[in-house]
């Protein structure tokens, strides 16, 4: 309860939210580094999986080549980039991209391949062009798949975008950092509980996406029906 309290004392103390080491400056910068990261990613894993997921290769080896980014610890890579790039958010993000991209990429191109053929034959015979059914009939449908790989990657960024302060950066790992290097523990503790309640809130968005998502395609299969219906 101790811990507790002198974390409640953390959160109403006037001075922590205001200035450069104020939670809305933290957080900022945290969500900075998300955006970025989630950015790239989605630029190179959506279109990647979306294209390889309707090819008729089995893709097996694409994946797996793909999921080397989750094999690969940030850290490491953190510390490489540095070498290169220096001290900063470019070594971070170079980081998080390669944790977000494998499973955006994975479950894009599930998604897209467990769509029903019947579908997709039936969209061909109506004379659509490869293009339109992609955008109108495969997407839709591989949406709830595609949101759920994004929310494991921007969950799985959040997390990790801490480490950011260990190569100069910002975000809310400055907390944990600075918070052991005198022995704060408070700080520690509320930089924990911010980084918790991003990661809570992220699962939040992500599951009313999916719910709304999901009842996209079962609305137009209703209307089709009722459709069906008044024809005979």
């Amino acid at each position: 309860m101790n811990g507790v309290h002198h974390l409640f004392v953390w959160f109403n103390d006037p001075a922590n939210w205001h200035g450069v080491n104020g939670v809305p400056r933290r957080v900022l910068e945290h969500l900075t580094l998300w955006a970025w990261s989630m950015a790239i990613a989605c630029a190179i894993a959506v279109p990647g999986g979306l294209l390889l997921g309707r090819s008729r290769r089995t893709g097996t080896v694409t994946v797996n080549v793909a999921n080397i980014g989750r094999a690969i610890p940030s850290f490491a890579v953190i510390v490489l980039s540095v070498i290169w790039l220096g001290l900063g958010n470019a070594p971070v993000v170079v980081a998080l991209v390669l944790l977000a991209v494998p499973p955006i990429f994975t479950f894009a191109f599930t998604g897209v391949r467990q769509v029903d053929a019947a579908t997709v034959e039936s969209a061909r015979g109506m004379g659509m062009t490869e293009a339109r059914i992609l955008r109108s009939v495969q997407v839709p449908l591989a949406l709830p798949l595609i949101l759920n790989g994004l929310r494991l990657s921007s969950a799985a960024v959040i997390a990790t975008a801490p480490l950011a302060a260990l190569v100069g950066s910002g975000g809310l790992g400055r907390y944990v950092i600075d918070g052991f290097a005198v022995r704060d523990f408070a700080e520690v503790s509320a930089g924990v509980t911010l980084v918790v309640t991003l990661v809570v809130c992220n699962e939040l968005l992500f599951a009313g996406l999916v719910r709304a998502a999901s009842r996209g395609p079962a609305r137009r299969s209703r209307a089709r029906s009722r459709d069906g219906r008044r024809k005979t």
